[in-house]
C-alpha cells in the first residue's frame, strides 16, 4: 500500500487557512473595504479558543462570528487571531487559532472555505483501500459562491449563512479536493 510522506493534504491546509489569515491582516491593517465583510466559523472547544464563558456556554461546539461594522482590537498573528466584538452590547475579547476555523465566508465577493477538523484515522484504515495516507485534516473544500448572507449584523453572530443544513445555494459551486485525489 503506497504511502503519501510529503502530506499533500496538509500542505493545502496549510495553504487555504494562509488565505484566511492574509484577508484578516488586510482587515486589521487596512479596513475592510467595499462591502466585505468576513463570517468566520470556529470550534469553541478547540486547542487555543478563548471566549467568555457566557458564549461558550451559549455555543458549546462551534460558533460564527461576523466581521463587518462593529470590531475592534483585530490583531493577526501567524497561529491565531484576536478581535474585540459585542455580544448584547457587552465587548468581548476572542482568541481564535486559525486551527479551530471551520469555515470562512466572504459574500460580497462570493468567496469561500470550509475546513475539515482532524480525524486521526487516513482512509486507507477507515475503508481499507489504497488511498494516499491522509492521518490528520482532510482537505478542505473550497467554495466559489458561498450561500447568500443574512442581513447586516452589528458585528458579531451566532447564525451561520446559508440554510441549517449547511448546504450551499443553488448557485453555489462547491469543488471538494478529495474528488482529484487518485483512489
Amino acid at each position: 500500500m503506497p504511502i503519501n510522506l510529503l502530506r499533500y493534504d496538509q500542505m493545502i491546509e496549510e495553504a487555504l487557512r494562509g488565505v484566511v489569515r492574509r484577508a484578516l491582516r488586510t482587515a486589521a491593517e487596512s479596513g475592510l473595504p467595499g462591502n466585505h465583510h468576513f463570517y468566520i466559523t470556529f470550534k469553541t472547544t478547540a486547542p487555543g479558543v478563548e471566549i467568555a464563558p457566557r458564549l461558550k456556554e451559549k455555543y458549546p461546539e462551534e460558533m460564527t462570528i461576523v466581521l463587518q461594522y462593529q470590531f475592534w482590537a483585530l490583531e493577526v498573528g501567524t497561529d491565531l487571531f484576536t478581535v474585540t466584538l459585542q455580544f448584547n452590547d457587552v465587548p468581548e475579547r476572542l482568541v481564535v487559532p486559525f486551527a479551530a476555523v471551520t469555515a470562512f465566508a466572504d459574500p460580497a465577493a462570493k468567496f469561500g472555505l470550509q475546513f475539515q477538523q482532524e480525524t486521526g484515522v487516513a482512509p486507507e484504515e477507515a475503508t481499507g483501500t489504497d488511498a494516499p495516507a491522509t492521518r490528520g485534516a482532510s482537505a478542505p473544500t473550497v467554495r466559489a459562491k458561498p450561500e447568500p448572507a443574512p442581513p447586516a449584523s452589528t458585528g458579531a453572530s451566532a447564525e451561520t449563512p446559508g440554510d441549517a443544513t449547511g448546504a450551499p445555494a443553488d448557485d453555489a459551486k462547491v469543488v471538494a479536493l478529495d474528488n482529484f485525489r487518485r483512489k
